[in-house]
């Protein structure tokens, strides 16, 4: 999946909704981001981190494509880039105050639990990590914008990955199903509290179709999953 343009370079945006971080605060109000230390998982091209350096927060980016962290660099990235695996994070125990992934990591790897573990080990008591995924039930509907994309044509709880292969045969694009009570089992077995879970409503701002994303369809079923979580 293709970053879309309208999300921007600089800002925070946790998914395809346009929710915003300077008006959700689900990492805390900007002003309380100034001094911390936050890693952002799957960072892509680090629009969040380059939205959190802004606030006065010390953003350390991470992804697991070399390629995306360059691209970081072109857009002018003046913090750690680290190309890394999510499941095996290279920081010291209690390394950050906060950390999110909007829409990086989580849909992606087989084990969620090793991933938020690992996340859960690189945080400060308290800390807090905030993530978004595409939402369980779309996996339910035909990935179109359209009445097309309307109708259920799966079941919710058919786990069989989604995966996009090239000429060769070759997997490019893997992501994960999982149902919503999935997710907050994970969410308690990587040793968080989940303090939130937050379904974005389609604002009536928002005329772009991205994908399967689009006002139709977001008027009427939810597109993205935000889980707010926190470690003792």
């Amino acid at each position: 999946m293709e970053h879309g343009t309208f999300l921007g370079d600089d800002r925070f945006v946790w998914g395809p909704e346009g929710l915003d971080e300077v008006e959700a605060e689900l990492l805390g109000p900007p002003e309380d981001l100034k001094g911390k230390d936050v890693l952002e998982i799957g960072a892509g091209a680090a629009q969040c981190a380059r939205w959190l350096a802004a606030q006065g927060a010390r953003p350390v980016a991470l992804d697991i494509s070399h390629r995306q962290l360059q691209h970081a660099l072109r857009i002018g990235a003046a913090f750690p880039l680290v190309c890394a695996d999510a499941g095996a994070l290279p920081f010291a125990d209690g390394s950050f105050d906060l950390a999110c992934s909007a829409y990086g990591a989580l849909p992606f790897v087989a084990d969620p639990v090793l991933v938020l573990k690992e996340v859960r080990r690189v945080l400060r008591p308290g800390g807090r990590f905030v993530f978004s995924v595409t939402h369980p039930i779309r996996w339910a509907f035909p990935d179109e914008p359209g009445p097309e994309g309307l109708s259920v044509s799966a079941s919710y709880f058919d786990r069989t990955p989604y995966v996009e292969q090239d000429e060769n045969g070759d997997a490019v694009y893997v992501e994960h199903h999982r149902t919503i009570g999935d997710r907050v089992r994970d969410v308690v077995a990587g040793g968080f509290r989940l303090v939130d879970l937050v379904e974005p409503e389609w604002p009536a701002w928002n005329t772009s179709e991205w994908g399967g994303w689009s006002p139709l369809r977001g008027n009427l079923i939810p597109g993205s999953a935000i889980f707010v979580c926190e470690r003792d």
